[in-house]
C-alpha cells in the first residue's frame, strides 16, 4: 500500500538525457543534412535512357526489370 503524502521521483536510467539545449547552428546543420536524405532517387532507364524512380515501371517505355510490363501510348 502506498502511504499518503509520499512523493515518488521517477528517474529514467535507461535513456540518455541531454545536458544542454542544442544551439541554433547545430539544429540547422542537422536539418540541412536531413533534407538531403529525403531527395527522391532517380536513375536512367536501360531501355530508353529516360529518368525514372528505381523499383518502379519506367513511365516512358513501360519496362521493368528487362521486361515490358505495361503498354505506353506515345503522343508523338
Amino acid at each position: 500500500m502506498a502511504r499518503s503524502g509520499s512523493v515518488e521521483t521517477v528517474t529514467n536510467k535507461n535513456m540518455g538525457v541531454p545536458k544542454r539545449k542544442p544551439s541554433h547552428s547545430r539544429q540547422r546543420m542537422r536539418r540541412a543534412y536531413n533534407s538531403v536524405l529525403t531527395l527522391p532517387q532517380v536513375t536512367s532507364c536501360p531501355q530508353c535512357a529516360s529518368a525514372y524512380v528505381p523499383h518502379r515501371v519506367c513511365p516512358s517505355c513501360g519496362y521493368y526489370n528487362g521486361r515490358q510490363t505495361i503498354t505506353v501510348n506515345s503522343l508523338s
